[in-house]
């Protein structure tokens, strides 16, 4: 069987796999609710969701720095990648053990392209069906909200010392577009920049998100002090985790308006 991944790649398999390893956190848990649980072999460190499946699974490292035997060991039918979270050297090495299938995501239509393609290697495209079409419907929705808000422009902190932030050619930076949040980095290739004191100055609003860097509250109280800006602490899973999440998103970012 050949699959083509979100690189182009194609992807060949003998048959439908059975044990899995998905060194993508929020691609792990699409796995999940894609009724995969029990295929799945191996995880990274940072797959937290669901909150057991780490103590049910062999943690095979992080998603740039991956135990290759410990993959071997598992004897996996295929890797789960992506092209922003693993570096190509990953991919390549991951190759000599098993077939790797990639994703490439910046913007929702390729968020839900990705669970209908994984629906489609698994034999599960039916629930993969159910979730991006309930994406869609969220969106749909969200959209009617959101137009009625006003433009603000916005710097999104993904980390500390230095400050970077969240450019244009991001999957966050089309969240942002919907919230009707203006990412005040304007070039279009820009991904995770770093941050200049005097742009923060520009800013209508803050955004500090929980993660990579874990921003808390009492950072929000440090920047409230420092800027004019409104500073608000956001859960940066919604922001940035492509996926079965996405379901739960839009609702969340109504609350973060609402709030």
């Amino acid at each position: 069987m050949e699959f083509i991944d979100q690189l182009n790649r194609v992807v060949q398999l003998s048959k439908t796999p059975t044990r899995i390893v998905s060194l993508v956190p929020s691609q792990t848990e699409l796995l999940v609710d894609l009724g995969l649980r029990d295929k799945i072999v191996g995880v990274t460190k940072f797959c937290v969701h669901p909150n057991a499946l780490r103590k049910e699974k062999t943690i095979v490292g992080g998603t740039k720095n991956v135990h290759y035997k410990k993959v071997r060991a598992l004897t996996p039918d295929i890797v789960i990648c992506n092209k922003e979270e693993n570096t190509e050297e990953i991919v390549i090495e991951l190759e000599k053990i098993a077939p790797v299938w990639v994703s490439d995501i910046s913007n929702i239509s390729e968020c839900i392209e990705m669970i209908n393609k994984l629906g489609e290697v698994f034999k599960v495209s039916q629930s993969a069906l159910e979730i991006s079409s309930k994406i869609l419907s969220e969106l749909k929705a969200f959209r009617a909200f959101s137009e009625k808000l006003p433009i603000k422009k916005v710097v999104y902190l993904i980390w500390k010392d230095p400050y970077m932030a969240a450019g244009r050619d991001t999957f966050i930076n089309e969240l942002l577009e919907l919230n009707r949040f203006e990412n005040l980095f304007t070039d279009k290739n820009s991904r995770y920049p770093e941050v200049r004191e005097e742009l923060l100055r520009q800013a209508e609003t803050i955004l500090l998100s929980t993660e990579p860097f874990p921003f808390k509250q009492k950072h929000v109280s440090e920047f409230q002090k420092e800027f004019k800006a409104e500073v608000k602490l956001v859960d940066g899973e919604y922001f940035s985790w492509y996926g079965s999440r996405m379901t739960k998103a839009f609702e969340y970012f109504k609350r973060l308006h609402e709030s």
